[in-house]
């Protein structure tokens, strides 16, 4: 192709500026790509590097902006065929396009670009990203929602049988559509159930097949579903605040053991019993089955109480060392945090527990300790384990799960670490040696990472799920503290979302 089709043309359609044929060249950061025309960076969403695409442009500023494609000219020799029908639709696994090997790279290039752009600190050479090597079935909980209006894209072009992505000729893809509801109060063709469609509150992407989580969840879904619309089962309207289907969770442990959790709108319990029954006998495989009433005008579960209707109330998650000699248990309840991918959860705590240098003699402090997974999984190696958590059932969560391994070295503290970790806690449960610290996307409070600058510990091992708000908060530990080593782990193939463990160790002048 002429290099003359990559020269970007500006015109105005009814006050709209629109690029022509621009040449994505790099990938970003948060899923987007970019392009850059005379000296300005412009994002892009839904394009990969190598696509030749008429841009329109939603923000414009001196020196960047924001378009999204409007038309594809060819598609980038990197593509590849999406293997789920609801790619382009769902917004789930916005990567199915890319060869997992690209999006490997892609997120350690983020990482990297992150911690040199944002962080501004000297950086050692990072160990390459830990991919996951099932990039399908890998999550353990899913969230569905069951609802009454639809939504629907124009899904994004497929290149033919045996041809490939620039052999197909190019359209015009991720245009958005309503499927509207009748008007039948949630009955019949108004009954959905699959996901929150990305960027809309009240509409439902219809799930047909979901690559997320192993069967039995698919199966069950759309029995429910099913079963639901053949008994004339209302579908809650979120608009209204009406209807009797809501959401489900469902858990599927590596253990194999499973837990669903049908959360209702209204509280009809004949319908409810009746619903319950045939799940229950349809999938005896479920070893706990659970309903919760939900009337609220959210879906938050945290001040609800879901009720067991067979079953123990609750699963055991294992983690396992990388070497197989050591596995810990965990319970986790219908509301419990745990991570959504078990196999990487133990790359990333072996990792955690690898970067934490531990030899038998060290007092850990566990930050954001959450139901305790990092610090128990560290614990063998370590003399003493303090997890420090602001959410006071995670912390019963996690004296449980310590108590259900075992563990008399170990201790759990509800509240704000700032205030706990005062002179009083040193003197009774000694100064950390290592600290770990996993907080929120948002990173640490700028009082917490002073705090952590107080205690002084030889080593801190910081693991993020933001490595943008990672890098702010290394800029300000780098006061007395130098990275050390940096790994990437891959929690979630197919997405852009990336987790990074980075070791720091005090400077010696400090």
């Amino acid at each position: 192709m002429p290099s003359s089709v990559y020269i970007c043309a500006v015109k105005k359609r009814k006050q709209n500026i629109i690029l022509e044929k621009v040449l994505v060249s790099d990938y970003a950061a948060e899923g987007k790509s970019l392009a850059r025309i005379d000296g300005k960076v412009i994002f892009i969403e839904n394009a990969v590097p190598g696509d030749v695409v008429d841009i329109q442009l939603i923000k414009s500023k001196k020196d960047w902006g924001e378009g999204r494609p409007i038309h594809f000219h060819t598609y980038s020799p990197e593509r590849e065929t999406p293997f789920c029908s609801h790619f382009g639709v769902c917004g789930g696994c916005q990567w199915q396009m890319l060869p997992y090997e690209k999006q490997l790279a892609y997120k350690q290039k983020q990482v990297s670009d992150n911690l040199q752009r944002i962080g501004k600190v000297d950086l050692p050479e990072m160990l390459p990203i830990a991919g996951a090597p099932e990039t399908k079935f890998y999550r353990n909980k899913l969230e569905y929602t069951f609802g009454t209006k639809e939504f629907t894209k124009e899904k994004p072009p497929r290149p033919p049988k045996g041809g490939s992505w620039n052999s197909s000729k190019p359209e015009d893809p991720f245009l958005q559509s309503e499927t509207k509801a009748p008007p039948s109060e949630g009955f019949g063709e108004a009954s959905f159930a699959g996901f929150h469609a990305k960027g809309w509150f009240d509409k439902i992407v219809d799930i047909k097949t979901c690559y997320l989580q192993a069967e039995p969840t698919n199966a069950i879904r759309l029995a429910i579903k099913d079963f639901a619309k053949q008994n004339q089962y209302s579908f809650y309207d979120i608009r209204n605040h009406n209807g009797l289907l809501r959401t489900m969770q469902v858990r599927l442990c590596t253990t194999g053991e499973l837990m669903v959790n049908i959360v209702f709108g209204e509280n009809e319990k004949e319908k409810i019993k009746t619903l319950l029954a045939f799940v229950a006998e349809k999938f005896p495989e479920i070893t706990t089955l659970l309903y919760t009433i939900n009337t609220k005008m959210n879906d938050s579960l945290h001040d609800l109480e879901p009720i067991v209707y067979t079953g123990k109330g609750y699963a055991i998650e294992k983690l396992s060392t990388s070497f197989g000699d050591e596995c810990f248990q965990f319970k986790i309840g219908p509301k419990s945090f745990f991570q959504t991918n078990t196999k990487q959860a133990e790359k990333l705590y072996q990792i955690t527990r690898d970067f934490a240098e531990l030899s038998g003699s060290e007092t850990v402090y566990d930050l954001y300790c959450g139901t305790g997974s990092i610090g128990i999984f560290v614990s063998k190696l370590a003399k003493k384990v303090i997890g420090v958590e602001l959410i006071e059932a995670a912390i019963s969560d996690a004296k449980e799960n310590a108590a259900l391994n075992s563990l008399s070295h170990t201790s759990f503290f509800a509240g704000d670490v700032i205030n706990i970790c005062n002179d009083d806690f040193f003197t009774t449960h000694g100064r950390p040696d290592v600290i770990i610290t996993d907080p929120p996307r948002a990173g640490m409070h700028e009082k917490l990472v002073r705090k952590i600058l107080d205690m002084n510990a030889p080593v801190v091992v910081y693991v993020s799920c933001n490595p943008a708000t990672q890098a702010r908060d290394l800029a300000l530990l780098s006061e007395k503290y130098d990275v050390t080593k940096i790994q990437p782990v891959d929690m979630f193939p197919h997405t852009h979302h990336i987790e990074n463990v980075v070791q720091l160790k005090l400077k010696k002048e400090a």
